[in-house]
């Protein structure tokens, strides 16, 4: 009876608030925030792995144009509103469709914003339609790639169906196989399980998987005799904590 009179009570609260609310359910695992009202939000990643899986998830879903800069963490938020305010980067579900029966784009704004950094890297992801022709927008299918902190977005066979994923770029690997190649020459296991070690620890992505086994079995081939590194997957996490627009 006390768990039926708190939720009781919760509704009361957020329509008191929210007068065009006609019902809010209330769970231990969706909190609603009574303040906002349901405000429109955006996450904001604080790791890179976070950023780069919400373009993967963002881009098989039309969201293929973009465009991407850099801005100073005071002025990020007001950037992440301006944004909302002109392409709705905050909406919901249901006005995400509204926008696309009237032809306008839709947008989604990811940004790797680590703690207690001064510059905050942000990239525009938008749908087709009308509505940012003010911006310059590139689309994720043309060359050259799309490169994002220090990755770049390519489709891949994967499963017998073509994906996206991320990969290193071709001079970061041309880099690696070098490092590789000079430490196996002075016979330097230590230094290679360090190297392998550290590519091992990069974000999982299908694309840098296979670079990674690439440089294990060059290793190999060049006599490494020490162990190799677990390649882990990308794991689904969340896309980040959520700002409020």
């Amino acid at each position: 009876m006390e768990i039926l009179e708190h939720h009781y009570v919760r509704v009361v609260a957020i329509e008191s608030h929210c007068k065009d609310v006609r019902f809010l359910r209330y769970t231990e695992h969706h909190q609603l925030n009574e303040k906002t009202c349901m405000s429109a939000s955006t996450p904001i990643a604080r790791n890179k792995t976070a950023a780069l899986v919400r373009i993967v998830d963002s881009v098989p879903k039309g969201y293929h144009r973009y465009t991407h800069g850099t801005v100073s963490a005071r002025k990020a938020e007001a950037l992440a509103k301006k944004f909302h305010a002109r392409y709705g980067i905050g909406c919901s579900p249901a006005q995400r469709v509204t926008r696309k029966g009237k032809g306008l784009a839709n947008a989604v704004l990811v940004m790797y914003w680590p703690l207690a950094a001064e510059k905050v890297e942000w990239l525009l992801l938008a749908t087709d339609g009308e509505g940012l022709e003010q911006e310059s927008l590139q689309d994720v299918g043309d060359k050259p790639y799309l490169k994002w902190l220090g990755y770049e977005l390519v489709r891949q066979p994967s499963r017998g169906r073509a994906a996206w994923t991320w990969r290193r770029s071709k001079q970061e690997m041309e880099e690696l196989h070098a490092l590789i190649a000079m430490q196996a020459n002075r016979k330097n296991t230590a230094a290679i399980t360090e190297t392998l070690e550290r590519i091992a620890r990069q974000p999982g992505f299908h694309g840098v998987r296979t670079q990674s086994w690439a440089l294990c079995q060059a290793a190999l081939q060049r006599g490494y005799d020490g162990p190799l590194p677990h390649l882990f997957f990308v794991q689904k996490i969340s896309h980040g904590e959520r700002l409020v627009l």
